[in-house]
């Protein structure tokens, strides 16, 4: 009997690993990479919160989720993305922006020689689907 309960469970874990669920995920201002908070927080109100964040050559912002939000790149150069779609390579170019919806995780990492720099507009009132964390501070 207690086999049952069991198996139930583990497919469950398969289906939806923890990681990958938007409410175990911290925010982007929340995780560390070798001690250090790639991300600064700016300004922040009801609405929306703005961040500076910064990667260097190596840099790792691990596995965080986003509301939707406006990307801005300050400086540029190569990273690797990883998130629900995979692993993959692009070309950050300064002075490029990206509107992006609500994100339940991804992970960049600096790959190239040059330090990647951002402004992010976080739109609190788009938060993560089933996010059971608060972006407000």
């Amino acid at each position: 009997m207690i086999r049952l309960p069991l198996a139930v469970l583990g497919i469950a874990f398969v289906a939806f690993p923890p990681a990958a669920r938007a409410d175990t995920v911290p925010d982007a201002l929340s995780v560390e990479w070798q001690g250090r908070k790639p991300c600064e927080n700016l300004f922040e109100d009801t609405q929306v919160r703005v961040l500076r964040c910064v990667f260097p050559p190596g840099a790792v912002h691990v596995r965080h989720s986003h509301p939707g939000y406006v990307s801005y790149v300050l400086s540029g150069g190569r990273a690797q993305i990883q998130d629900e779609k995979g692993t993959r390579q692009i070309e950050v170019r300064a002075d490029t922006y990206t509107n992006i919806q609500p994100i339940p995780w991804h992970e960049l990492t600096n790959t190239g020689d040059t330090t990647l720099r951002y402004l992010v507009v976080e739109r609190k009132y788009e938060p993560v689907p089933g996010a059971g964390q608060s972006v407000a501070k």
